[in-house]
């Protein structure tokens, strides 16, 4: 369910915006809008934000990231276009009732803190209570809440002179969530902190965002950032969205030059996952088959091991072609204890591409992929694993299948099917 939409919103700075947005309209370039003295800031943006979401906005400086947040609360008043919380189109509001919006609805975390000096950390964490009219007492037992959930349990008296960068946007943070509005604004809000400070907030972002569930715009201009904490990402460039998908869909599929290159230095093994790369098992064995139907599967995919699956799907194990071909000469009815399920080492949908290397060198068949129940919902095989990081060429991709990786593995073996 979407809880903010921004339709065709544009916003212009400057004395002869009317005519550069009409122009615009007619596909002026953005130098000729330049040349009339007017600042496209942004043009043209339309998205919408789920409830629950983390979606970042992403893009150079100037790109106009900054002006899109401030158009969302108000701080801003559109040139021209819609923003919508909860259906109700803010540009059209004022006065009280936009001051009561922003209280109920809308909180925010600034890049460079925005804490009152002379106030306690509690008293900031606070604040938004005090102004909606909360009690002291209130005010106090929330924000200690809030300030435990963010790790400064223990600092509530100190000044933010007294804390670190990093603790100190932690206040903002725990001001934000202990207003208890439904949207959080985040303004570049951990590129002041060194890197390792930084990592720690997005982590504790995270965290709490799994435990709160709340709705979270983010602006940055760290495409890694972006990548890691965005559910879904709008790339920014002169104004305009370019591009809006997940991590994965901007990374594989890039809507322009302009992205290619933006995403060409990226870490694909921190954001690509099993569930992205993975393709469909062919090879499998029912568990209530036999050793000569399971030998016969294996012949035909010229596969020296095959994964094992109840009548609902879920991994139980393995066969190797050795084991089942010795219980057919031996009379074998069952694959019972044929089955191996102890070097089975599935991986949940959302693993890390990162962490599948060691697993494909090792194993002779192809990673199995499964869900929180055990079903089995792919596998990834070596030659799918190289492909998706562009270490090998589409064409080669065609060309080598599951079936060559299961025969090399074959040869090495032994051909053990064949046995």
């Amino acid at each position: 369910m979407s809880i903010l939409r921004a339709e065709s919103v544009t916003k212009l700075f400057g004395r002869k915006a009317a005519e550069a947005q009409r122009r615009i309209g007619a596909g002026a370039a953005p130098k000729e809008i330049r040349d009339l003295g007017v600042t496209a800031a942004v043009v043209d943006a339309t998205f919408e934000v789920e409830q629950g979401e983390i979606f970042v906005v992403m893009g150079l400086s100037g790109s106009g990231k900054s002006t899109l947040i401030r158009m969302l609360n108000g701080l801003l008043e559109p040139t021209s276009g819609v923003i919508e919380i909860d259906g109700r189109d803010i540009a059209k509001l004022s006065g009280k009732p936009l001051r009561s919006l922003r209280q109920d609805k809308v909180s925010m975390v600034f890049q460079h803190f925005a804490l009152f000096p002379h106030r306690s950390v509690l008293e900031n964490a606070a604040y938004g209570l005090e102004v909606r009219g909360f009690s002291k007492e209130e005010r106090a037992k929330k924000a200690q809440e809030f300030l435990v959930l963010v790790g400064l349990d223990g600092w509530e008296d100190k000044l933010p002179g007294q804390l670190s960068g990093g603790m100190r946007q932690r206040v903002g943070l725990a001001r934000a969530l202990c207003a208890g509005t439904d949207i959080i604004l985040m303004d570049e809000a951990f590129s002041a902190l060194d890197p390792l400070i930084r990592r720690e907030m997005q982590d504790l972002l995270l965290d709490l965002q799994a435990r709160l569930d709340k709705t979270i715009v983010f602006i940055t201009h760290d495409l890694n950032e972006a990548m890691r904490i965005g559910d879904r990402i709008a790339v920014m460039r002169e104004g305009r969205i370019v591009q809006i998908g997940t991590a994965e869909e901007i990374l594989t599929d890039p809507a322009n030059d302009y992205v290619a290159q933006f995403v060409a230095d990226v870490d694909r093994t921190r954001v690509l996952t099993a569930g992205s790369v993975m393709e469909k098992p062919l090879v499998t064995v029912p568990a209530n088959t036999g050793p000569r139907t399971a030998l016969r599967t294996m012949r035909e995919h010229q596969t020296s091991a095959a994964f094992v699956v109840s009548r609902d799907r879920k991994l139980i194990g393995k066969v190797t072609g050795t084991a089942v071909a010795d219980a057919v000469q031996d009379g074998v009815q069952t694959l019972g204890e044929l089955i191996d399920p102890e070097t089975l080492e599935p991986v949940a949908p959302d693993t890390p591409v990162a962490d599948l290397f060691a697993r494909c060198a090792e194993s002779d068949l192809p990673v199995p992929v499964t869900d929180e129940d055990g079903v089995l919902l792919g596998v990834i095989p070596r030659v799918t694993l190289l492909a998706a990081l562009g270490a090998i060429n589409t064409h080669v991709t065609d060309v080598i299948t599951e079936t060559d990786i299961v025969e090399d593995d074959a040869r090495k073996e032994g051909s053990a099917v064949e046995a």
